[in-house]
């Protein structure tokens, strides 16, 4: 199978909010490996549609973090994580935000992600929206954190160990500054669920 044909499925809930008058884009994981040329996993999609809007366009829902903006669509059988386009304000316990807002704005949107090769959106066409430079970053094999790393890896402490995840699989290196945040808040680590970082690590 391609590529491009694991998103076949995913297109249907693309082309169902286009036609319906919003926003959607591929994001995240699969479309950093689609770029890389690897096989595809799980398929996420970022939409300016409220999560009651998304919930009432598909017949198979499944509300997972509807604070979050997060519905869940399921188009035969196949599960597909479908969140409203959000901005997140600060996280008092490393890992969740205290609150998020809803925004119209896909930029905005991307800008929350934790690295810069995850913060690619891709539309149905296959088009690349790269506003942070990540398509480099993948030529690079450079692991850079979108803005701020300090505060990326404070937010949520199991993106440190995330990055270290990314260099062994992906054999990047990760960028100096994004790096020597990780040694100053290498103790943050202590915050994380031994749940999450084995889920991260496996």
């Amino acid at each position: 199978m391609t590529n491009k044909n694991a998103f076949k499925e995913g297109q249907f809930i693309l082309d169902t909010l286009e036609s319906n008058g919003f926003e959607a884009y591929y994001v995240g994981g699969s479309v950093r490996d689609y770029y890389m040329g690897k096989s595809v996993g799980d398929i996420d999609i970022t939409t300016n549609a409220l999560p009651k809007q998304i919930e009432a366009l598909f017949k198979h829902t499944i509300d997972v973090g509807i604070e979050h903006g997060t519905i869940v669509v399921v188009v035969d059988k196949t599960p597909y994580e479908v969140t409203t386009y959000r901005t997140e304000t600060t996280y008092s316990d490393f890992r969740r935000p205290d609150s998020v807002e809803f925004t119209t704005s896909l930029k905005e949107d991307l800008a929350r992600r934790d690295f810069t090769m995850n913060a690619i959106a891709m539309d149905k066409h296959f088009n690349l929206y790269d506003p942070y430079d990540g398509k480099s970053a993948i030529e690079d094999k450079e692991i850079i954190t979108v803005g701020n790393p300090d505060e990326r890896f404070n937010e949520d402490a199991l993106r440190m160990l995330r990055a270290l995840r990314f260099m062994s699989q992906l054999q990047f290196d990760i960028n100096e500054h994004s790096y020597d945040a990780i040694k100053n808040l290498v103790s943050n680590v202590q915050h994380i669920s031994v749940e999450r970082i084995v889920q991260e690590m496996k």
